[in-house]
């Protein structure tokens, strides 16, 4: 039998490079070989966007538009919303159960999520058990692979154990999911910071005009301590070199800038010249191709509609599995 993948993101708006190097590249090479389901977990995006549910609407077409502008395939993948899956929230309710306060507590995800966001009124409960709400989106498409970042690793594995005592419990119906690495562990923000993050403001997004990019590039954190452009740098760790790695394909050229850069022959804003013109060259057909399918919004939410349709009728034979198993498929009902 073909397996599976499923992965998805929180609609809190358009993509960036970050998610392209972490999942979308690995989406897009592998749906040809797997039978993909990409998931929009606007549910997850209400966690901390509650307040404000209006925007989620006009997200899911900004992520849609972002999934087929990079190369995903309507007729391979199954694009869903996660919302109008109801039986994801019937599973998620099972695997409360089976996950204890303090395990939740220990997710190092959950816990640098929570401090990204600085919830001023506490902490939703929905946000503390959203890595449950994973759980169940991966586990009820019955996911072999799922392509994640680095960051999303602790919640795979908590997949892995919510799945491991289900099975225990119940019987082996559910699939035990690996977690699979983009080529980049982690593309750091144009801050320097850890991860890009659209709430803190230093990503690239994957449609941003050529000014936005040349904007974003041009403020880029490189060597602090690098005072005169003959001075020489240091390229280990400097985040517009990590960029040139991955997305300037001519290496030659990125070796001559590093080896200039170290011993102090090139300026930050000819390196940064350089990485501009490398990554407009590679947003560009991207950015090309959305604007094509932003003409016609009605088709896009058609390819929605149509994943959708096919992902619940998947998700509603796993539950039936489900409740067969726990012996709670009602002879009455």
């Amino acid at each position: 039998m073909i397996k599976r993948i499923l992965t998805g993101d929180r609609p809190t708006g358009p993509l960036h490079l970050g998610h392209f190097v972490g999942s979308l590249q690995n989406r897009v090479r592998l749906q040809d070989e797997y039978d993909t389901y990409v998931l929009i977990a606007d549910v997850q995006a209400l966690t901390d966007n509650f307040e404000h549910p209006e925007k989620l609407e006009a997200n899911i077409l900004e992520v849609a538009l972002d999934y087929l502008a990079v190369g995903l395939d309507p007729e391979k993948v199954r694009i869903v919303v996660q919302s109008m899956v109801p039986e994801l929230t019937e599973l998620t309710i099972y695997f409360m159960n089976l996950v204890t306060v303090a395990t939740l507590e220990r997710n190092p995800t959950v816990k640098e999520e929570i401090k990204q966001r600085n919830f001023v009124k506490g902490v939703p409960v929905g946000f503390w058990s959203y890595p449950i709400s994973q759980a169940a989106d991966i586990a009820i498409f019955k996911a072999d692979l799922v392509p994640v970042g680095e960051d999303q690793l602790p919640m795979i594995e908590q997949t892995r154990e919510i799945v491991r005592r289900f099975n225990r419990l119940y019987g082996k119906v559910l699939i035990e999911p690996r977690a699979m690495l983009g080529a980049v562990a982690r593309l750091p923000g144009t801050d320097g910071g850890a991860k890009m993050s659209k709430s803190v403001g230093n990503c690239i997004c994957l449609g941003d005009p050529p000014e936005q990019v040349r904007k974003r590039v041009m403020s880029m954190f490189t060597d602090p301590k690098r005072i005169h452009p003959t001075d020489p740098g240091t390229v280990e760790g400097n985040p517009v070199f990590t960029y040139h790695d991955v997305f300037n394909p001519d290496q030659a050229e990125v070796e001559d800038l590093k080896e200039r850069y170290r011993k102090g022959t090139v300026g930050d804003v000819e390196v940064k010249q350089r990485l501009f013109e490398a990554l407009d060259s590679f947003l560009s057909p991207i950015r090309e191709r959305r604007e094509q399918l932003a003409a016609n919004p009605k088709r896009v939410y058609e390819i929605i509609m149509e994943g959708t349709r096919t992902g619940r009728a998947l998700a509603q034979s796993t539950m039936a599995d489900v409740r067969h198993a726990m012996k709670i498929a009602y002879k009455f009902a």
